[in-house]
C-alpha cells in the first residue's frame, strides 16, 4: 500500500513540475535548409495555437519574419532564449531607419542594449565634416544626421525626432544588424523565475482546452498539486500505524 502511495506521489509531482506547454507549442522552424532559428514559447508561427500569449514570427521565402505595425517587417537572425535576446536585420539594409520610426512603447519589447537619447536633424545643407549623415536616410538634397540633444540646431536643419537609440550613426557600425538588439517580458504569460515558460495555473488560463485523455489527465494532475501535502501527511499516518 505505501509503494502505491510513493507511485502515485512520483508522478502527480512529475507531471505537476513539467511544463505542458514545450508539448502544445512544438519547436519549428521556417527552413531546415538554412541557419533559421528554432522558433518555441513565447514565440509562435502565424496561425500557431495559442493565439492569446506570445509573439508572432511567419516564414516569407524561408525567412524568418517578425512583424512591426510602427515600421513593417524586420529579419529575425536569431533567437536567444537563455538571454532573452532577439537579434534582427532590416531588409532595407537602414538600422537609423528602424530606429527612427520603430515604436516600442506600445509592445512587449525593448532594446537589448542601453539607450541614449539622440537627436535626427534633416539638413538643406551639408554640416561640417566632424558631423557623419546617414546614407540610407539621406539624398541629393537633404542630409539627415544623428547629433546630441543638447546642439544648437543649425539653421539649414531642422528636427525630426529626439529618440532613444542604441547609439548615433557612425560609418563605423553602419552594419545593417548592429543595435537592433531586442529583448521582451510578458507579464502573465513567463512564471515567476522569468525562465520563459508559464507557470502552471497560467499554462491553464491560457492552453485552450483540447479534449483527449491525456490532455484531461493533465488537467486532473494540475488539479491534485494542491493535495500533495496531504497525500505526503497520508503516506506517513499509514507507515507509522504498520
Amino acid at each position: 500500500m505505501a509503494s502505491f502511495f510513493c507511485f502515485i506521489l512520483f508522478v502527480t509531482s512529475f507531471y505537476a513540475n513539467t511544463n505542458p506547454i514545450e508539448a502544445s507549442w512544438p519547436t519549428v522552424k521556417c527552413s531546415h535548409d538554412t541557419p533559421e532559428p528554432d522558433i518555441h514559447f513565447p514565440f509562435r508561427l502565424k496561425g500557431q495555437l495559442p493565439q492569446h500569449c506570445g509573439f508572432e514570427l511567419f516564414c516569407k521565402e524561408n525567412t524568418t519574419m517578425i512583424h512591426f505595425p510602427s515600421y513593417g517587417d524586420l529579419v529575425v537572425k536569431s533567437i536567444s532564449y537563455d538571454t532573452k535576446k532577439l537579434q534582427l536585420l532590416d531588409p532595407k539594409n537602414c538600422v537609423h531607419e528602424v530606429f527612427l520610426n520603430l515604436n516600442l512603447s506600445t509592445s512587449l519589447f525593448r532594446y537589448y542594449y542601453v539607450v541614449k537619447n539622440y537627436t535626427y536633424l534633416n539638413c538643406s545643407a551639408r554640416l561640417p565634416p566632424s558631423f557623419k549623415k546617414v546614407p540610407c536616410l539621406s539624398g541629393s538634397t537633404h542630409f539627415v544626421y544623428t547629433v546630441k540633444p543638447s546642439l544648437a540646431v543649425p539653421l539649414s536643419c531642422s528636427v525630426v525626432k529626439t529618440i532613444a537609440i542604441p547609439f548615433a550613426y557612425s560609418p563605423y557600425i553602419s552594419d545593417n544588424t548592429f543595435g537592433l538588439g531586442l529583448t521582451w517580458e510578458l507579464p502573465g504569460c513567463e512564471d515567476s523565475e522569468g525562465k520563459g515558460g508559464l507557470s502552471k495555473t497560467t499554462f491553464l488560463n491560457y492552453i485552450p482546452y483540447r479534449p483527449g485523455k491525456f490532455s484531461l489527465f493533465l488537467l486532473i494532475i494540475n488539479s491534485l498539486e494542491v493535495f500533495i501535502p496531504y497525500l505526503f501527511l497520508i503516506v506517513i499516518l499509514y507507515n507509522k500505524a504498520q
